[in-house]
């Protein structure tokens, strides 16, 4: 599958969820909820795995931010019926204007 993007503002933030996994090891996941203007079905849940993602994404992100999230999603089957994830694996702040603006110096000797 090709890598999946979206655009849309962070509506909420949930609350972190954590434990230990049956290897005894913990984990973290944090779901957000994205609202990506389009017509039908504009709220999206994304959730984040590990506490290195949710650690950045709680120091650089918010509620009212408009980002570009990178994502997968799989599914899984458990007894008979079908589930399935969206997991965010990057997140930035949008940028408003796709193009980048430099300002032009026209004082260099440069011959092109």
């Amino acid at each position: 599958m090709s890598e999946l993007k979206v655009k849309g503002t962070i509506t909420e933030v949930l609350k972190v969820e954590s434990g230990v996994s049956k290897a005894g090891k913990e984990w973290q996941k944090l779901t957000f909820i994205l609202d990506t203007k389009e017509q039908f079905n504009p709220l999206v849940a994304f959730s984040l795995f590990g506490s290195e993602k949710v650690e950045n994404f709680n120091k650089y992100n918010k509620v009212g931010d408009e980002v570009d999230v990178s994502f997968n999603i799989s599914s899984r089957e458990h007894e008979g019926k079908w589930y399935n994830s969206i997991d965010a694996w990057k997140v930035f702040k949008a940028s408003t204007d796709q193009k980048l603006v430099a300002a032009e110096d026209e004082s260099d000797d440069l011959p092109f």
